[in-house]
């Protein structure tokens, strides 16, 4: 069964997602995409700060929980936000479908806490896309070679969001941020920052690692091994497209389908 280019991943980071009310609002866009690409896949973190919350609860059991058992908690997380957006997305009439990283074919290695995606098998999406249903994927998690529940560390979630979009041979990956695209400086603390319209892989990395927090530096490397385009919004001016940030380099095109080393 072949995708297709008319193909889009959406990215929804916990700040997104930080109430019951946001639900409604990211269902919005996903279905203002939706009218543009016939197969949408959204990736989407764990609500607001139950990340945090989780290890909080885990080391009030135990101060050094085993690390097997910390990602089996952890994982649920992001499996509450994509049951909750596939309701919101029913409560306006449109079918969704969520899927844990696992059942989404994202294989890591077995490194718990910080796995490494190293292939991407989505065989379970694949009929539902081509039904043209939404599908929804829990980020920042998947499952090792030998089959145990594993998760990505930092960043995780836009890694997955990325790997994803290569393997379905999708157009581009979209994150939703609480900010209008990647800017020189943090506009929270800098009024008169300048926004960047584009910027090369290596501008982004660089930029992300001197401690901008917009992407994980990880997954723009991986979007640069694959040729893959990434564009940063805002989630409240989704409509405005003179806003935002495109990340690529012009020179490369193409899929080589190569993940995580």
């Amino acid at each position: 069964m072949e995708i297709t280019n008319n193909c889009i991943v959406l990215k929804f980071g916990g700040a997104s997602v930080s109430s019951p009310e946001a639900f409604s609002s990211i269902a919005d866009i996903i279905l203002h995409r939706k009218k543009m690409y016939k197969k949408v896949i959204v990736v989407v973190s764990a609500m607001g700060d139950t990340t945090d919350e989780l290890i909080s609860l885990a080391h009030k059991v135990n101060p050094n929980p085993p690390r097997r058992e910390l990602d089996m908690l952890l994982s649920v997380g992001e499996r509450i936000s994509i049951a909750l957006l596939a309701m919101a997305l029913a409560a306006k009439g449109t079918e969704a479908l969520s899927f844990t990283g696992s059942q989404s074919g994202i294989i890591t290695t077995n490194d718990h806490a910080n796995a490494k995606i190293v292939n991407v098998k989505p065989h379970r999406l694949l009929p539902h896309l081509e039904n043209e249903k939404i599908v929804i994927v829990a980020g920042f998690q998947g499952m090792s070679l030998e089959g145990e529940i594993t998760t990505l560390g930092r960043g995780g979630s836009d890694t997955t969001a990325v790997a994803l979009a290569i393997a379905l041979k999708a157009e581009k990956v979209e994150f939703f941020k609480d900010v209008f695209g990647i800017y020189e400086q943090d506009p929270k603390k800098n009024v008169q920052a300048r926004l960047f319209e584009t910027l090369s892989y290596q501008e982004a990395y660089d930029i992300m690692n001197k401690g901008a927090q917009v992407l994980h530096n990880r997954c723009v490397r991986l979007a640069e091994k694959n040729s893959l385009p990434l564009r940063v919004l805002s989630f409240e001016r989704y409509l405005d497209e003179k806003l935002g940030t495109t990340i690529q380099d012009t020179m490369n095109s193409g899929h080589n389908t190569t993940y995580e080393d």
